[in-house]
């Protein structure tokens, strides 16, 4: 997988600019994916890759269209040394998976990386790195597709009220 470095702090609107936000589909999405930021992005990136960047990635504005572009763009994972929570939960909820590791800077732009959740790490230039553990319903909501899809599997839902 290859690699696509961004830094610290980026914001949503760097992911997707406001512009772009009534478009729904991801495929259409993908297509202005970081432009104005990184505009080969969109061009080039492929089925896989993997964005890396450092802390507080997906700050700013609380828009799914950011997870959606990614993954429209063929991103199925995001690592960063930390996240926006509102980020980390859109990621999770429409089926991209935010892993943290605080090793994060020492990966570099085009760099190839492995992900091993299972072993609890990202192997990059012969070192693993490690990442957080990924909570298992969190993890079992990215490996739905995201939560509708996830949902549409519960048989029920229990509640205070269920006896």
């Amino acid at each position: 997988m290859r690699v696509w470095k961004f830094g610290d702090d980026i914001d949503t609107d760097a992911v997707i600019p406001g512009r772009f936000l009534t478009i729904y589909d991801p495929a259409e999405l993908a297509k202005h994916a970081f432009e104005g930021t990184r505009d080969e992005f969109a061009r080039e990136v492929r089925e896989g890759d993997v964005v890396v960047a450092g802390s507080n990635f997906g700050c700013g504005s609380s828009r799914e269209h950011a997870p959606l572009a990614l993954l429209g763009a063929g991103i199925r994972v995001v690592v960063a040394e930390s996240f926006a929570r509102i980020f980390y939960r859109n990621a999770v909820n429409t089926g991209l998976l935010p892993l943290v590791c605080a090793g994060a800077g020492e990966i570099r732009d085009g760099d190839t990386v492995t992900v091993d959740l299972g072993g609890g790490f990202i192997e990059v230039n012969g070192k693993r790195l490690a990442v957080e553990p990924v909570p298992g319903f969190l993890k079992s909501i990215v490996d739905a597709g995201g939560l509708v899809a996830y949902a549409k599997d519960l048989d029920g839902v229990e509640t205070c009220n269920t006896k």
